[in-house]
């Protein structure tokens, strides 16, 4: 495991959706590098949930792993509870450097077999939390930001691009990669960077059941680890040109390449372009 440089030492970020899986690894990994982490989540104690993991054993693993975990029991269907976050920030740590946008309602049905009108209507849930939660936290987020510049992370995945469990979960991927691009192009004046970051197959508490359930269906697939992402996201911030990359999606896999970072076990997670498709290239018109 390479060790952690405190690169993030003195910044202040927010992970969203972090009692678990991917949000708790990239927590973890911003911690390791020195960071104050937010972290963000529903489950209070063990049991309320049916995957293991709470916002404050998150929060307590940031600490220990070197940076300063404050957990904050946030539903983020509720804007009144986002609002309170980033006044509270406001309000202790008069900044903020970077925030994740990786909370996600996971339907049970998600990935089961059938069409969308043979699942159950709340498979829009995941475009409640996810898509719309990702604008609010952003929207409270930017005055915080603007003020000395920063980076936003869109969690995403190919499901953007290709067939992935159904049109719900696509359109909340697509809605967000271009949510990045436009939000990119009102905040690039001041100095804030936003992204969205295609993950690939993650090594979190459902995708592990998933996978252990149907290895049939899956072939031998090597999960990167839960923090993989908040590495490649913290050399990203740490990159003097991240304004140039401003508004595009990104595989993380990729971006770990041309950055030189690898996983925990110093391997290097492949992308699945040829598999799945690329990112879609938006245009450069601008129609105020």
């Amino acid at each position: 495991m390479q060790a952690a440089s405190q690169r993030l030492k003195d910044k202040v970020c927010v992970v969203t959706g972090a009692s678990r899986g991917v949000g708790r690894g990239i927590a973890l990994a911003l911690g390791r590098e020195g960071a104050t982490v937010y972290v963000t989540g529903r489950t209070l104690e063990e049991g309320q949930a049916p995957l293991p993991g709470t916002v404050g054993a998150t929060a307590e693993a940031v600490t220990q792993a070197g940076g300063q975990g404050i957990a904050v029991a946030c539903d983020h269907a509720d804007d009144a509870q986002v609002e309170a976050l980033f006044q509270r920030i406001a309000a202790e740590q008069g900044q903020l450097d970077i925030l994740v946008n990786n909370a996600l309602t996971v339907p049970d049905a998600l990935v089961r077999p059938g069409s969308f009108w043979e699942k159950p209507l709340d498979m829009t849930a995941l475009l409640d939390v996810g898509l719309r939660s990702s604008y609010v936290s952003s929207y409270y987020a930017a005055p915080l930001m603007i003020k000395r510049g920063g980076l936003i992370v869109f969690t995403s995945a190919p499901g953007a691009r290709c067939y992935m469990h159904g049109p719900a979960y696509g359109a909340g991927k697509a809605g967000v990669d271009k949510m990045a691009f436009d939000m990119a192009h009102e905040l690039r004046p001041y100095n804030v960077a936003t992204i969205s970051l295609w993950l690939g197959v993650v090594a979190t508490e459902r995708t592990q059941a998933v996978l252990g359930a149907e290895p049939e269906k899956y072939g031998p697939v090597v999960p990167e680890s839960v923090e993989f992402a908040g590495r490649v996201l913290t050399a990203l911030y740490a990159d003097s040109k991240r304004l140039e990359r401003s508004g595009q999606v990104h595989y993380a896999a990729e971006l770990a390449r041309e950055y030189g970072v690898t996983d925990l076990d110093g391997s290097q997670p492949p992308s699945y372009r040829d598999a799945l498709g690329g990112p879609v290239a938006y245009s450069a018109a601008v129609v105020e």
